[in-house]
C-alpha cells in the first residue's frame, strides 16, 4: 500500500551530521511538529489501580470526540488545549466510556482522555489535530497526539483478532482484553515518507514530489507532497524508501538519510522521515495507480509556495503543498532551508 504524503499530507536534520553539501539535508535537526512532548507516560502506573484511582480526581482531563473528527477543544491564539476537571466533566462523558491515563505532568499531575460529546464552552472552539498540532506548545501536542492515537486503536480493535471475541479496555487504556483472557496492546504502522532532492545548493537545487491519485480533486489547486508509503514485512525503512520511490516515479535515489519521525494517527501510523539524492536527469515515470504527476521544483519555486505566490502545476493550477502539521511539510522546510 503506498500513498504520498501519508495519507494528508512536515529545519529538517541530518541526525547531527553537520557535514556536507547545502541541500543534502545536513542541518541541525529540531522535532517535527508531532514529535514534541512533555509528558510522562509513566508506564509503570498503568497496572496500579489504587494509584489511578487516587490520581483520577484531581486530574487533568482531555475530552475527545472522536465522532466529530477527533476534535478537541481550544482557546486563544495561539491554540492552548482546555482540560477540565474531572467534576467539570459533561453528563454525556461520566461514565460513557473509560478515561485513557495519558501520563503525568512535570506538576504531579495526571493527565486522561475521555471519547466524548464535546461540552460547549463559552471562549473554546473545536479542532483537530491537523489544523493546529503544529500550532500548539510542547505540552499540548503531546497530550493531543497521544490522545488521538489512543482513541482511534480502540475504535478499530473492539474484537480478539484471535479468538473474534469483544474485547474491552484494562491497564488504563493502553491493553485490550477478550474474555478468554487474550490481550492486545497498541500499534503502529511504520511508514517511510522522503524529500528526494538532487544535492544541489542554492535556489536552483531541486526538490521531487508528486500528487497522490487518491486525493481529492481540488478547483484551481493541485497539492503536491513527499513521497511515502508504509515499510512491507521483513523491509528496512531505507529499503522501502529505495522501493517506494522507484515504484511510484521511477527514479533511483541515494545517500539516504534518516531526518526525523513523528506520529501520524489517522488511523495509526508512525512516519520516519528521510531525505535521500537523485539524479534529476532521470526519466520520471509516475504509476498512475499511486500517482497523478511528479516533477521537480527549484528552491525557489517552493519558496514562493510557501509565501503563497503563484506557482504553475503545469496545467495551469496553483501549486499547494503539505499541511503544517505533517513531516512532508517539516521535511520540504528543512530542505529550503
Amino acid at each position: 500500500m503506498t500513498t504520498t504524503g501519508a495519507g494528508d499530507s512536515g529545519p529538517v536534520g541530518a541526525a547531527g551530521d553537520a557535514a556536507g553539501p547545502a541541500g543534502a539535508g545536513a542541518l541541525s535537526w529540531e522535532p517535527p511538529p508531532l514529535a514534541r512532548t512533555t509528558l510522562d507516560r509513566a508506564a509503570h502506573r498503568r497496572t496500579d489501580k489504587q494509584w489511578l484511582a487516587e490520581a483520577w480526581p484531581r486530574s487533568r482531563v482531555l475530552v475527545l470526540d472522536s465522532a466529530a473528527d477527533g476534535r478537541a477543544l481550544v482557546s486563544g491564539d495561539p491554540p492552548q488545549l482546555v482540560l477540565l476537571t474531572p467534576d467539570d466533566l459533561p453528563p454525556t462523558a461520566n461514565g460513557q466510556v473509560s478515561p485513557l491515563f495519558l501520563g503525568v505532568e512535570p506538576d504531579g499531575v495526571a493527565v486522561f482522555a475521555v471519547d466524548a460529546p464535546l461540552p460547549d464552552l463559552a471562549g473554546t472552539r473545536p479542532v483537530n489535530l491537523r489544523d493546529v498540532g503544529h500550532l500548539l506548545a510542547d505540552r499540548d501536542a503531546g497530550i493531543l497526539t497521544t490522545a488521538v492515537a489512543l482513541t482511534n486503536w480502540h475504535l478499530r480493535h473492539g474484537y480478539s483478532s484471535t479468538t473474534g471475541r469483544p474485547t474491552e479496555p484494562d491497564e488504563a487504556g493502553w491493553s485490550r482484553v477478550d474474555p478468554t483472557g487474550r490481550r492486545a496492546w497498541p500499534r503502529t504502522d511504520p511508514a517511510m515518507i522522503v524529500l528526494v532532492h538532487d544535492g544541489v545548493p542554492g535556489p536552483a537545487g531541486r526538490c521531487l514530489l508528486g500528487n497522490n491519485a487518491a486525493w481529492p480533486r481540488q478547483d484551481g489547486r493541485l497539492r503536491f507532497s513527499c513521497l511515502a508509503g508504509f515499510v512491507e514485512a521483513g523491509e528496512s525503512a531505507e529499503a522501502a524508501v529505495l522501493r517506494e520511490v522507484r515504484e511510484e516515479v521511477g527514479v533511483t535515489v541515494d545517500d539516504i538519510r534518516y531526518a526525523g519521525s513523528q506520529s501520524w494517527p489517522f488511523p495509526g501510523s508512525l512516519m520516519l522521515g528521510f531525505l535521500a539524492r537523485a539524479d534529476a536527469t532521470q526519466p520520471v515515470r509516475v504509476d498512475p495507480t499511486e500517482i497523478t504527476t511528479a516533477r521537480w521544483f527549484t528552491r525557489a519555486e517552493i519558496a514562493a509556495v510557501l509565501v503563497d505566490r503563484l506557482v504553475d502545476a503545469g496545467d495551469g493550477r496553483r501549486v499547494t503543498l503539505p499541511m503544517a502539521s505533517s513531516i512532508a511539510h517539516f521535511l520540504i522546510r528543512g530542505w529550503l532551508a
